[in-house]
């Protein structure tokens, strides 16, 4: 087994070897991802829309995000296991911040967690309390209704000043990677470039230290349309309708299953059955 990734050993990779992140919501996910040798698995809050079919991320709650982590622990073995912290989980005070981190790493088994926006002090609460952060700045679509929607951020001089601002200031409150989101690609290089910790950039362009897409995006299997951003490295929503489909073909013509499919039968049960006895 290869070596196990903490955050600690994250930090190495800067300008170094690029860092893969990939989402997972469940045990088969997160064991697949992870052996596939991805070095960070994201329970992201994404998970609403992609896996429970809502219209953004704000309805997920700290119960399902630790539901989910949990389930993704459950599969994963050497890739650093992050947590979303999800709407209204980190926005209302410090200290409720700092009990439901608590709570995504310690009952669910989180290794680090991820939070939107220049959450400073909330940061330094977290790292006084022994967990790693992640932090997340750019499109942050937990604030999507500040934005007016899904919108590219950093376009003028000065909104792309302040996210490199931003940034600074999440790497001095001790956050150890940046998720970079939704900006152009020269603000994404000027963030990654700005910051000594790495940047993940998911929309952010080809400089950043390493890349995230989520899996249901990254299979084909999202029913929505495609961020400009994702690659689809597979089609798996028409491969698993066909497999289905093809599996009610056998049951209803009477295929399915073959005596090879069925656990042999005792021959005085058969007969009983059969009426013989």
């Amino acid at each position: 087994m290869e070596e196990k990734v903490t955050a600690a050993s994250l930090t190495t990779r800067k300008g170094k070897e690029k860092i893969v992140m990939v989402t997972a919501t469940d045990e088969p996910t997160g064991r697949l991802v992870d052996r596939a040798g991805v070095d960070v698995v994201l329970v992201g809050d994404s998970l609403a829309m992609a896996v429970l079919g809502r219209p953004n991320t704000l309805s997920l709650t700290v119960e399902e995000m630790v539901h989910h982590t949990r389930a993704v622990a459950a599969g994963v073995r050497r890739a650093l296991l992050v947590a979303d912290m999800p709407f209204g989980s980190f926005q209302v005070s410090v200290g409720e911040t700092v009990r439901n981190a608590c709570r995504l790493v310690g009952e669910a088994g989180a290794e680090a967690v991820k939070l939107e926006g220049a959450r400073v002090e909330e940061v330094r609460a977290l790292v006084r309390a022994g967990i790693p952060v992640m932090g997340h700045v750019g499109l942050t679509p937990q604030s999507l209704h500040l934005f007016g929607g899904y919108r590219v951020q950093g376009k003028s001089l000065t909104a792309a000043q302040n996210l490199v601002s931003q940034a600074r200031a999440l790497e001095e409150a001790g956050v150890f990677a940046l998720v970079v989101e939704g900006v152009p690609p020269s603000v994404g290089k000027a963030i990654t470039a700005a910051v000594g910790i790495p940047t993940i950039g998911i929309g952010a362009g080809p400089s950043c230290d390493g890349q995230v897409l989520v899996l249901a995006d990254l299979l084909g299997l999202s029913a929505r349309p495609a961020p400009r951003f994702v690659r689809r490295y597979a089609d798996l929503a028409d491969t698993i309708c066909q497999a289905v489909a093809r599996f009610a073909a056998d049951v209803r013509e009477g295929s399915f299953p073959t005596v090879q499919e069925c656990y042999p039968d005792p021959p005085e049960v058969a007969a009983w059955a059969a009426g013989e006895v």
